[in-house]
C-alpha cells in the first residue's frame, strides 16, 4: 500500500505558514515504513528540533482505479479515519529553500499516524468536524467544509496520476493551528465528536 498526502488544502494553514496558494492540488507520498505502529510513542528523531503535528481527515481505498471520474469517486472508499502527518519542519524549510524534494521531513519512519476507520454511512462529508489536543488543550480544530478541494475531487485528481490500489490512504490535508511537539506531549485527535487516536511524544 501507498500513502498520498494533500498539501495546502485549507486556506488558513496555506497562509500561517506563508505559503502561495496553489492552483492544483499538492501531492507528496509516505511509504509503509513511515506509519506509527499502533500503539507505539512517537519518538522524536535525532536529525530536527522542530517537529510539528498536523492532524487530517483520511481516506481509505477499497478498490482498484485509474483515471476515476469525480462523479464516481464516492464508490472507490467507504471508511473515513483520522491521523497525523509529522513534518521535521526545519528540515523542510531547509530543502524548500534548496528547491529539494520534502521526503526526509515528511516520509521518514514513524511519521504517520493512523488512527481508526469507521464507515462514512451517516457522515457529512463535507462538513466533518475533526480536533486534535496537545496535554489537553485544542491546538487544532478543523472542518471538512473548508477544504480547497474535497475528497471526491482528491480522488479523481491523484488518479489521473497514481492508479489507486485497495488499501491505499490519502491524508487529505491539514488545517491552521500545526504546532511544535516535545518530548511527553500526548496528541489526542477527535473526528466528528469521537476519540480517534492518543499519541504519546517520547
Amino acid at each position: 500500500m501507498k500513502i498520498i498526502c494533500i498539501g495546502r488544502n485549507y486556506v488558513k494553514h496555506i497562509e500561517e505558514l506563508q505559503n502561495e496558494r496553489p492552483k492544483d492540488p499538492v501531492i507528496f507520498l509516505k511509504p509503509d515504513s513511515a506509519i506509527l505502529i499502533d500503539k507505539n510513542p512517537f519518538i522524536i528523531p535525532h536529525f530536527s528540533n522542530d517537529i510539528h503535528y498536523e492532524v487530517e481527515v483520511l481516506v481509505k481505498i477499497n478498490r482498484l482505479g485509474k483515471f476515476i471520474d469525480q462523479k464516481f469517486a464516492h464508490k472507490y472508499y467507504e471508511e473515513i479515519g483520522l491521523g497525523i502527518d509529522f513534518t521535521a519542519r526545519d528540515l523542510q524549510n531547509e530543502l524548500k529553500g534548496k528547491g529539494l524534494p520534502w521526503e526526509k521531513a515528511k516520509a521518514f519512519d514513524g511519521s504517520a499516524v493512523i488512527g481508526a476507520f469507521r464507515s462514512k454511512k451517516g457522515l457529512k462529508l463535507d462538513n466533518l468536524g475533526f480536533q486534535l489536543y496537545k496535554n489537553d488543550e485544542l491546538v487544532q480544530n478543523g472542518n471538512t467544509q473548508h477544504m480547497l478541494w474535497k475528497i471526491d475531487e482528491i480522488i479523481a485528481y491523484i488518479s489521473q496520476f497514481f492508479t489507486l490500489k485497495i488499501g491505499d490512504i490519502i491524508f487529505t490535508g491539514t488545517p491552521e493551528g500545526v504546532g511544535k511537539v516535545n518530548s511527553n506531549d500526548i496528541l489526542r485527535g477527535k473526528l466528528n465528536g469521537q476519540e480517534n487516536f492518543s499519541v504519546n511524544v517520547r
